[in-house]
């Protein structure tokens, strides 16, 4: 079904922070540090309006949204919609092939400027 949440957790930065550390043995401060080092970045680089791009896993991508006409559902009255910033994520060639079990290993390494 389109839009199926298959796995049945969510993953938090907690999460994260507990696998850095168990996987590289930091300090949980440590690790902690790193992944809110990462997060803080990455998030830096897209309020400048900066695209992301980590290879093998996507793009993150920043694209601005005009003003427009909208409909409140309710009551079929007209409101402005203002203009805004929209965060758009797309994924990597091997992150799809990994979510539907085919094969990757061509894809690693590969550059993956797809359309924008």
């Amino acid at each position: 079904m389109a839009g199926q949440n298959i796995g049945n957790s969510t993953v938090t930065k907690a999460d994260i922070v507990e696998k850095v550390y168990e996987t590289i043995g930091f300090s949980k401060k440590e690790a902690s540090e790193l992944v809110e080092l990462v997060f803080n970045s990455l998030k830096k680089t897209l309020q400048s309006g900066e695209k992301v791009k980590i290879s093998g896993f996507g793009n993150f991508i920043v694209r601005g949204k005009n003003e427009r006409i909208g409909r409140n559902p309710q009551t079929g009255e007209q409101i402005k919609i203002s203009a805004r910033r929209v965060l758009t994520f797309r994924p990597s060639q091997v992150l799809k092939a990994m979510l539907n079990g085919e094969e990757y290993a061509h894809l690693i390494g590969k550059d993956e400027d797809d359309d924008e």
